[in-house]
């Protein structure tokens, strides 16, 4: 079978069918690639009644190892262990399907199996695999047919990058088939005509638009008539006119490579980029499972061919330091304390000494302990107990096999700090030494940098908070905060030389230390490189010979030669650039004043040098060109000291160069760096020969491939990894800078346009931030959106705009954390050293503004509007919709104010709303910029309240509303926008307050004399109505609908343990703290709270308890050891004492119940390991109307939903009339999903929810036995996201159920429920509010 090209060339197609256990057919067709378009093979599954995975991969000629192709893989493919890729079908009806494209040619066959994950088993073809052969086409049919006027363009574009040389005609005729031999080589490969002629009429354009604005006379009559290729291909006026920015398609590159999941290096746990440890594996098991996460610090030192591990852990109270070694002969600790700093080395305690060991003068010496091993020779341990002792850290070195064994010549060194810091986010003591010895720094530059050296390892011993410190104080000296030289002569070569100390010591903090890289980068792009030898004599020596060879001895340029020789700086290579531009500009001085007051360098700081430049330069002219080369190469030596992040310099340096200059400089050779791919050495020419390009996407595209074949080389050691970290450092900064200077030219742009930059500078951010997981799975979502786009999908910008907040909510919490880290130091180490308070208070701001982050900021603004105006988001997302007049008020966080009571109805402008506050009472609308989800807790508390709650997404909205501070407004909001207009203070004269709420009155429960019930014993005597409902539902839905198996703690249970005698202390306590809150103390909840923790279980609630889960055939969780029984009571007791958290305590108060008469039930049910988890309102909430359901799910469990979690939950609406055609309303953002192995969950059952106006949801705690894992979520290849079928399909039966539990109850109802492997699960409904 065949199937006719553009060209009409037939394009093969064969068809294979497969008859599979069980009744499965399977069917593949497969049809050649043509024309530029990919192979394509479709698999299509019939009769299977369960999801298969396919997996596979293509094969070359001659070959058995499969390939694994990297470009246009289908939704859901994921790599299995380098070797084969799987990827699942998607449903349609009764079929499963699957489409694979490839555009590698070179793959002449494709391989595969089919895996039933379920079931662990392989569908194979006669016991090996399915192989299908990729039909050819005609190969020279699509070659053949390339115009004619790309060949022309092809070859003038070749001819151009090699200088424009003179060709005869013969020549001219080689390059106009060796262009055609590469296009061809290009069609062979996959890409299709549109592509290649979109490619290079972009590279003519930026051609031409450079050579526009070139007015150099002898070069215009070079071209004139030089050749005539030219003039045929030159693209029309008008398109010479259009700013393109944007290449046809941007190269997708596998970011899943690039995950770097470093965590804060102070509280190192597993999943952070240690690397791979057996030897610490093997210490970790020492530890109990129910004490694994009091680990807080995880150390791995190589030694040779041997390791040192260290853990740091709580255990009951005391810190351990757990150490392993795994030499052969028996090892002993030779160690010591350190109290007050880092450098400190003091005998221990004895209360600390472990059993064997000896003390010495200033020291003690400790044994291991052998343990038995596997997999490892040898493993010794030993545990020291350090109670509770406030030592900083801890030094050591080991003796072994008759030799004492150092890291790396230097003390071992464990920070024993559990927190960083001093507990305000400083090191004082590293700062106030830094301030102490800032006197000796501001001589010159050389002691500035030499006593840095010195502080640089304590600096990194002391954790994150130290090498923050460092890069405060170097950061204040780059920005001139701080004196560079001060009545001190010193030698360039003297300050190179300390600069080359200064860079090595961070270079090696940045390969032993991959959780600091971030800061290191920063702290580097602050200083210069340095270097031994010649490097800083040369700047003595070559500005001697520069003046010799161009007369220029007196005047401006011996007052720079004095600064030069005495005391160079940073300075040096502004002022070097402004003799440059003025020599350029034909000697006009206000160039030169012009580059010196951007860069910050005024006649001020000009005359205040110990060797003042207080003259004008005054050049003769005939020795311009002799002055501006000569200047050219010094701007080099310069900045070769100087400018480490500078890019041409950065790229010299690792190309390396010789420099001769005109009669100096003969000796100057820089060697390459090694290791360099060609394609890396490829890119970075480029970018030298186009930094200077007006159109900036094709210089973006090499400065960002430029970073990405650079990153696998800063990973590993190298003997010159500074200078490639100072190369990506220029990289990055260029890639900025660029976008910066184009980015008002985007104004019009069309939105591929903008987001085309947005996937630049994402990829530019990822590439150098060191916790970039999210990141990286944003990348991915992104390129899935672009398709989206390219495809005219109805539904992009829904989806996009999803993306877009992430990313928003990513950069405001690195924002946050950049102010959290790194503005204290600046405040402390700021006034200490008397720096100006204006750089103080903007510190973190520019540093911010320094990076991509402001950048891509500035893209995610231009783009949003369109996106919200192609969705018809509007500017505001009306959670509930109640019209209300009030007094404005700006508060920065509810949760820090939600304890006020407002005297005066209040519009409350809130900039950060969590979801799981109470509205402070006074309240009558909180407008925000956070995304609350619409069904989140505290969005179902605001309608039940009548309170008007809404997002806004413009901030010049928000602005406004903020400047309207202590005035009062009407808001009037309707379903999906809201208007608001200023009142007088009088027209809220007849408002109240005190009818918001009335009072609710509780029945007080009592004990049943049971401390455990089963599922058939709930009545609401008993347990609260969480419970009630869960046992109607059980009874009444349909058996497609899954309820958990459930027991309970009844009403009173809590009141029997606290009146047991072993309980008596802690009942006395909770008495008396309760009587401290009832006086208005609400600082005490939190103690009333940890004093219920201290309860213990009497047995008969144990061996009640037991019985029933037992009964039931519920884990119970004594079987499983002491320990685990343990987490189960801890679990329930933190129910328990929820009673008592602030926002609970609050509403109560407000809704004037008495919190004596609350009686707290717990539901005890087994977890479903949800893949999503749902709320459903059967009434549309936003609406009102109640024909709709509206629902929302996250992946994972509903934690993230209810208690509103960053970011938004997937919402759909759809008629109760049509349940089958449910509308997507908008799509995920949120950044985290909650995921647990088996386990059991104790939800709150109280008697104070779910009444008659007063819902009281998410009030209290609902505490699952384990610790949830925390997942930075992946949506670029969920399957509810990309299989449209799937989602319908899964919304659809969500919806039903709503319905079918609305009818049962005869009334609107909350539910909320879980999605396992395509089953709904319900786990408790309410009456919607």
């Amino acid at each position: 079978m065949s199937y006719s090209g553009s060209n009409g060339s037939p394009i093969p197609q064969i068809s294979h069918q497969f008859e599979l256990e069980g009744g499965l057919k399977l069917q593949v067709n497969v049809r050649a690639a043509s024309n530029g378009n990919p192979t394509r093979v479709d698999f299509q599954l019939t009769y299977c009644r369960r999801e298969l995975l396919l997996q596979w991969g293509g094969l070359y000629h001659g070959q058995t190892n499969w390939v694994l192709p990297s470009d246009r893989r289908p939704y859901g493919t994921r790599t299995w262990k380098d070797h084969a890729l799987q990827t699942p079908f998607a449903k349609h009806g009764e079929t499963w399907l699957l489409t694979i494209e490839m555009r590698d040619t070179r793959i002449h066959a494709i391989e595969f199996v089919l895996k039933d994950e379920i079931q662990d088993k392989w569908l194979k073809n006669n016991q090996g695999n399915f192989r299908i052969q990729i039909p050819r086409c005609d190969p020279y049919a699509s070659l053949s047919s390339i115009p004619h006027e790309l060949v022309q363009l092809k070859a003038y574009l070749s001819w151009e990058r090699k200088g424009k040389p003179r060709n005869s005609p013969q020549q001219e005729k080689q390059d106009y088939e060796a262009a055609l031999k590469d296009l061809q080589a290009q069609l062979s490969m996959g890409l299709s005509l549109a592509d290649i002629r979109s490619s290079l009429q972009a590279s003519n354009t930026d051609r031409n638009a450079e050579n526009k604005g070139n007015t150099n006379t002898d070069r215009n009559a070079e071209n004139k008539g030089n050749r005539t290729l030219a003039s045929n291909i030159t693209p029309s006026p008008d398109y010479q006119k259009t700013y393109t920015t944007t290449p046809v398609s941007h190269k997708r590159w596998n970011v899943d490579q690039w995950i770097n999941k470093c965590i804060d290096a102070n509280a190192q746990t597993k999943g952070t980029c240690l690397p791979a440890s057996s030897l610490l594996a093997l210490v970790e098991k020492l530890v109990p499972d129910s004490d694994q996460g009091n680990v807080v610090r995880r150390h791995i030192f190589k030694v040779g061919s041997h390791e040192v591990v260290a853990l740091l852990m709580t255990l009951r109270d005391d810190k351990h330091l757990l150490l392993g070694v795994d030499m052969e002969d028996y090892a002993v600790l030779h160690w010591g304390v350190s109290k007050q700093s880092s450098g400190e080395w003091l005998a221990p305690p004895l209360e600390i000494v472990p059993q064997r060991s000896k003390m010495l003068d200033g020291a003690c010496q400790s044994y291991f302990d052998k343990k038995s091993t596997s997999g490892i020779s040898f493993q010794q341990c030993l545990d020291i107990n350090l109670r509770q002792t406030e030592f900083i850290g801890l030094h050591f070195i080991l003796w072994s096999g008759g030799t004492w064994i150092k890291n790396e010549g230097s003390n071992f060194y464990i920070n024993l700090k559990l927190s960083v810091g001093d507990g305000k986010g400083v090191v004082k003591q590293l700062l106030d030494e830094i301030s102490e010895r800032e006197k000796d720094a501001e001589r010159s530059l050389m002691h500035r940098f030499s006593i840095a050296t010195d502080l640089i390892e304590r600096a990194k011993n002391e954790g994150e908070l130290g090498l923050v410190g460092m890069l405060v104080w170097l950061r204040f000296m780059a920005c001139r905060q701080l004196t560079w030289n001060k009545n001190y002569n010193v030698k360039p070569r003297e300050i190179s030389a300390a600069q080359h100390k200064l860079t090595d010591s961070l270079q090696r903090i940045y390969m032993d230390e991959p959780n600091y890289r971030e800061i290191v980068r920063l702290i580097m792009s602050s200083i210069g490189r340095g270097g031994e030898g010649d490097v800083g004599q040369r700047i003595r020596d070559e500005i001697l010979v520069l003046q010799r060879n161009n007369d220029c001895k007196g005047g401006m340029m011996e007052e720079w030669h004095q600064k030069l020789h005495n005391n160079t700086s940073p300075d040096d290579v502004i002022i070097c650039q402004a003799l440059l531009d003025y020599a350029k500009s034909d000697f006009n001085i206000a160039v030169y004043w012009k580059t010196l007051n951007s860069n910050g360098i005024t006649k001020e700081r000009l005359a205040c040098y110990d060797r003042p430049i207080v003259s004008e330069p005054q050049i003769k002219r005939n020795v311009k060109d002799g002055f501006i080369r000569d200047l050219t190469s010094y701007l080099r030596t310069l900045k070769a000291v100087h400018s480490g992040a500078d890019l041409d310099s950065a790229i010299a340096t690792c190309l390396g160069y010789s420099s001769k200059g005109h009669d100096f400089m003969g000796g100057v050779a820089i060697r390459p760096v090694g290791g360099l791919s060609a394609k890396l050495t490829e890119c970075l020419k480029f970018v030298q020969a186009h930094v200077e390009d007006y159109h900036t996407g094709p210089l973006l595209e090499k400065l960002l491939e430029s970073r990405c074949e650079l990153r696998p080389l800063l990973l590993k050691p190298h003997e010159r990894l500074k200078d490639l970290i100072f190369l990506d450092i220029a990289l990055d900064s260029t890639i900025r800078t660029s976008k910066e200077s184009g980015h008002e030219r985007l104004r019009n742009a069309q939105p591929k346009d903008v987001m085309y930059f947005i996937t630049l500078m994402l990829e530019n951010l990822c590439l150098s931030s060191v916790n970039n997981e999210e990141l990286v799975f944003c990348i991915k979502d992104w390129y899935r959106v672009t398709d989206l786009h390219e495809s005219n999908d109805e539904l992009w910008a829904l989806q996009a705009k999803a993306v877009l907040d992430r990313i928003r909510l990513i950069l405001a919490d690195r924002a946050e954390c950049y102010h959290n880290i790194y503005q204290p130091s600046a405040e402390y180490l700021g006034v200490l050293l008397r720096v100006e308070r204006w750089a103080i208070s903007i510190f973190t701001e520019e540093l911010i503004r320094s990076g991509s982050a402001a950048c891509l900021s500035l893209l995610l603004n231009r783009l949003d509007p369109i996106l919200r105006s192609v969705t018809n988001l509007g500017s505001w997302q009306i959670i509930s919709p109640v019209e209300v007049r009030g007094i404005v008020t700006v508060v920065e966080d509810i949760a820090k104010i939600q304890e006020n009571v407002y005297r005066q109805p209040t519009v409350m402008i809130a900039n950060k709303v969590k979801g799981d506050e109470e509205i402070p009472d006074g309240v009558v609308a909180v407008l925000t910029p956070d995304m609350p989800d619409v069904l989140s807790h505290i969005a179902v508390r605001a309608r039940n309240s009548k309170v008007c709650f809404a997002t806004c997404f413009d901030k010049d909205i928000l602005g406004d509303l903020k400047s309207k501070k202590g005035r009062a407004i009407l808001v009037q909001p309707s379903t999906t926008s809201l208007v608001y207009s200023e009142l007088r203070s009088s027209d809220l004269s007849n408002e109240s307050l005190s009818s918001f709420i009335p009072a609710i009155a509780l029945k007080k429960k009592t004990f049943s004399g049971k401390y455990a019930i089963s599922f058939e014993e709930f009545t609401s005597e008993l347990v609260g109505a969480k419970s009630v409902n869960i046992q109607y539902l059980g009874r009444k839905l349909p058996s497609w609908v899954k309820v958990p198996i459930s027991v309970a703690l009844p009403y009173g249970v809590f009141e029997a343990v606290l009146r047991e005698v072993v309980n008596k202390d802690v009942a006395n306590q909770v008495v008396s703290l309760s009587r401290i809150v009832a006086a208005g103390n609400l600082s005490k909840l939190h103690d009333i709270r940890q004093t219920i923790l201290q309860l213990k279980a009497p047995s008969q609630l144990i061996n009640e308890l037991s019985s029933k889960m037992k009964t039931k055939r519920m884990p119970w969780p004594g079987d499983e050891g002491e320990g685990r029984w343990n987490q189960a009571w801890l679990a329930i007791k933190k129910v328990w004492a929820s009673k008592w958290n602030e926002r609970a305590y609050i509403s109560i108060q407000k809704a004037k119940m008495d919190h004596n008469s609350l009686c707290m039930a717990v539901l005890v049910q087994e977890i479903i390991c949800a893949d999503y988890a749902f709320v459903i309102h059967t009434k549309n909430p936003l609406s009102g109307n109640p024909t709709e359901i509206y629902a929302e799910i996250v992946k994972g469990l509903g934690e993230t939903l209810v208690s509103a979690y960053p970011g938004r939950a997937m919402s759909f609406v759809t008629k109760k009339s049509d349940l089958n055609s449910p509308k997507v309303l908008g799509y995920p953002s949120k950044q985290i999903g909650l995921f647990i192995k088996r386990s059991i969950i104790f939800r709150s059952d109280s008697n104070g929810e779910d009444l008659k106006g007063y819902s009281g949801a998410g009030l209290y705690d609902s505490v699952p036995m384990d610790k949830e894992d925390k997942v930075v979520v992946d949506y670029s290849s969920d399957r509810l996201i990309v299989d449209r079928a799937y989602q319908k399909y899964i919304f659809s039966k969500i919806a039903l159920v709503g319905k079918v539990i609305e009818d049962l109850y005869g009334s609107a109802q909350d539910i909320e429920g879980v999605v396992k492997d395509g089953e709904i699960y319900v786990v408790q409904t309410r009456p919607q509010m």
